[in-house]
């Protein structure tokens, strides 16, 4: 495809006379010849000087030296997801139907174009909108509902009336609708299961990574809202709930019911304790450790957590310990001379 053609399609600018022929997409430093690449974050400037890309998506205000055909936009990460869905050929859709080797209750209400793969189990009572592809060995609850067109890759399973709405997404392994980690304790600390009788929704348009794991509420519900992003290995504990457009980054976790309001980023490795209030907009810096309540729009980082300003002092203050250090010895060690000579 010419270059041109490429940056009609994506909203750039071509730059330049020579329109050469693109057959994909890569990295700015794995890119070959024929291939597009994109810089967004400046400190890959000097990558582009010798790239060996044919074109480069850069920003409106981009005045670093490139090797290649520049490609202007106000947003070349965007740009580029556009460039790299023209050069990207899906995997074929499973053919509509039921796999002889599945097992599907008499009473589930399966809509129409639904393809169920190899192996799975759908109990009674489940519903399965129309569109829905279910590959091999995923498991499918009692009175479960899960909407229109969405993909649930292998071994997923979804417990009983575990509720997920429409063009979900949803990878291997990832388990929703497990028991709740909740026990009463005695006298001598012997814990007793406490029942965990709500469940879990889920919004529209919502993408789950593989081997995430969230839990049913103990009463009422676990509740993630629509066009939330979860990357792989996240936990989220009982009766949690997630607002709208959210997005948590791989090995987060979030202990049970706590509340995270809309567009919320939760980096990570990052921590959230139980009964918190995380405020729309914030942003949880990677590793952080949330004790207690955070703002809207406020960004917090550290362990435990405290506001990214306050987090770069403190890391600032750490790095002149040795010097402080030196500085103190020294001083001791005059201290201790005119001590001797009585002065």
């Amino acid at each position: 495809m010419k270059l041109s053609e490429i940056a009609e399609r994506i909203g750039g600018r071509l730059e330049g006379g020579c329109d050469p022929d693109i057959r994909g997409v890569a990295g700015i430093t794995e890119a070959d010849a024929g291939e597009i690449s994109f810089i967004a974050n400046p400190r890959y400037s000097g990558e582009a000087a010798v790239t060996k890309a044919s074109a480069v998506i850069v920003s409106d205000d981009w005045n670093s030296a490139c090797s290649a055909v520049l490609v202007r936009t106000n947003n070349p990460d965007e740009a580029f997801a556009k460039a790299a869905a023209i050069f990207y050929t899906p995997p074929p859709r499973p053919p509509a139907g039921i796999h002889p080797s599945a097992l599907v209750s008499s009473d589930a209400e399966i809509g129409e174009n639904v393809s169920i793969g190899a192996l799975c189990v759908v109990e009674s009572g489940a519903k399965i909108g129309a569109g829905t592809v279910i590959f091999p060995q995923c498991y499918i609850g009692c009175k479960a509902v899960l909407g229109e067109d969405c993909w649930l890759y292998p071994q997923v399973s979804l417990r009983e009336e575990v509720r997920i709405g429409k063009r979900a997404i949803v990878h291997n392994g990832t388990v929703i609708g497990s028991d709740g980690f909740g026990y009463s304790v005695d006298g001598q600390g012997i814990r007793t299961k406490i029942s965990q009788t709500g469940i879990v929704e889920i919004g529209d348009d919502v993408e789950i990574g593989a081997n995430v794991t969230i839990d049913r509420a103990r009463f009422g519900k676990t509740r993630i809202g629509h066009g939330v992003k979860i990357d792989n290995l996240v936990q989220i504990a009982h009766n949690v709930v997630i607002g709208d457009h959210s997005v948590l980054v791989a090995q987060a976790a979030i202990a049970g019911s706590t509340y995270v309001g809309n567009k919320v980023i939760i980096a990570g490795q990052a921590g959230i304790a139980g009964h918190l209030h995380i405020g729309d907009g914030a942003i949880i810096g990677a590793k952080g450790a949330v004790t207690k309540d955070v703002d809207p729009g406020e960004y917090v980082i550290g362990v435990p957590a405290m506001p990214a300003a306050k987090f770069k002092r403190a890391q600032a203050g750490i790095m002149l310990l040795p010097k402080l250090k030196e500085r103190v010895a020294g001083l001791e060690s005059r201290i201790r001379k005119l001590e001797e000579t009585g002065g």
